[in-house]
């Protein structure tokens, strides 16, 4: 848990403007460098991803020991998540694309593990079974990104409470109070349910050991945010015989209201949910912030700001996967070629035709969540 005088950066919050230096002290992770990226591009088979490329990965723990175990033989299993809500925004869906690249150039499975027990307890006004409709909802997002099903587990926390609990047990008994309290910020007024939670969080980081009955090393893409709760499962992995799993952490997603801003389920009207009517996603796109100047006739002399854009923002994470089309786009902005209405227009264009392709992916996958409900 990282709280600073100009930025907040918990699991369960996130505000201000991210020093993302700053949240690598002070968490202890290791910046991903180039030789690194360079080891990860051929092992990858001469591909490395553009998120990796343009620092959207930027931190890592442990991730040369598990390209060390690859090289021996010793296949890694992936592990990522989602703490289920009512929508899924296109910030949710940057860590899922990468975690698919991983999946698709190392062979590898993934375990994806649905937390409405978390949601449940950090959310006041939620019911179980809102949390639990909200995981099905989620998991046609999740499927519409195109993990392999043959290699993909999903995890829903209260439906597979048999497999997780007895595993829990084994992490919740080798973690105190103090520490939770240290690592969490929990106070007298937390619910118990909130205090044990990480204790179920941690057991997919062991599962693959658990069921082949050797230690398999264990990679989990995400946002840094969700650090916290992986320190206390890599603390206690060695105390019950588990290999620590190794951590890439990603940046997070602008809203529309600029740099300083998260993309958040709990503000409409400058998130694009996965969800939204294309025409309504491009309407949020065309009133987005941007790093423009006061007049048309300025910008075309002194050009914007792309490192302040949220359109530019969004093409960088997302929009734009081709490095040179992002570069000279960003170019032309700086030199005042392209106006800011031109550039919102473009990016809404491709976030029409992306919800569009995803909407369809995510009702190919009805039929299927609906069978994995009845059957768990």
């Amino acid at each position: 848990m990282a709280k600073k005088g100009e930025f907040t950066v918990t699991p369960w919050e996130v505000s201000g403007n991210v020093d993302y230096d700053l949240l690598i002290k002070d968490f202890g992770s290791q910046r991903i460098d180039e030789p690194l990226r360079q080891r990860i591009k051929k092992l990858a088979g001469g591909e490395l991803h553009y998120m990796l490329r343009r620092d959207l990965f930027f931190s890592h723990r442990d991730l040369p020991w598990v390209l060390d175990e690859y090289e021996k033989g010793n296949k890694f299993s992936l592990y990522t998540g989602r703490g289920p809500s009512e929508h899924t925004h296109i910030g949710h869906l940057v860590p899922w694309f990468f975690t698919k690249w991983l999946q698709d150039k190392f062979n590898v499975p993934l375990l994806f593990q649905f937390t409405d027990d978390e949601k449940y307890l950090f959310k006041d006004k939620l019911t179980r079974k809102d949390t639990l409709e909200f995981s099905k909802e989620n998991m046609l997002d999740v499927l519409a990104v195109g993990f392999d099903p043959k290699k993909t587990r999903m995890i829903v926390d209260t439906k597979e409470i048999a497999t997780l609990y007895p595993h829990a047990l084994d992490v919740a008994k080798k973690v105190t109070f103090s520490t939770a309290k240290a690592v969490f910020g929990f106070t007298n007024d937390t619910n118990i349910g909130s205090i044990f939670f990480t204790s179920i969080q941690s057991v997919p980081a062991f599962l693959p050991t658990i069921e082949k009955g050797k230690p398999v090393p264990v990679l989990i893409p995400c946002a840094i945010d969700q650090d916290p709760h992986f320190r206390v499962t890599r603390d206690v992995a060695p105390r019950l015989g588990y290999p620590k799993p190794a951590m890439l952490h990603c940046r997070f997603v602008p809203a529309l209201l600029g740099p300083q801003s998260k993309m958040s389920a709990s503000d409409p009207v400058n998130t694009i949910f996965t969800t939204d009517a294309p025409e309504e996603a491009a309407k949020k796109v065309m009133r987005a912030f941007t790093g423009g100047r006061a007049t048309v006739a300025e910008q075309r002399e002194k050009g914007g700001n792309p490192d302040i854009c949220s359109v530019c923002q969004y093409l960088n994470f997302l929009f734009e996967p081709d490095d040179k089309k992002l570069k000279e786009r960003f170019e032309d902005y700086r030199n005042g070629k392209i106006l800011d209405g031109e550039n919102k227009a473009y990016l809404a264009e491709k976030v029409k035709a992306f919800l569009k392709e995803h909407q369809r992916k995510r009702e190919q996958a009805r039929p299927l969540v609906e069978k994995l409900f009845e059957e768990k």
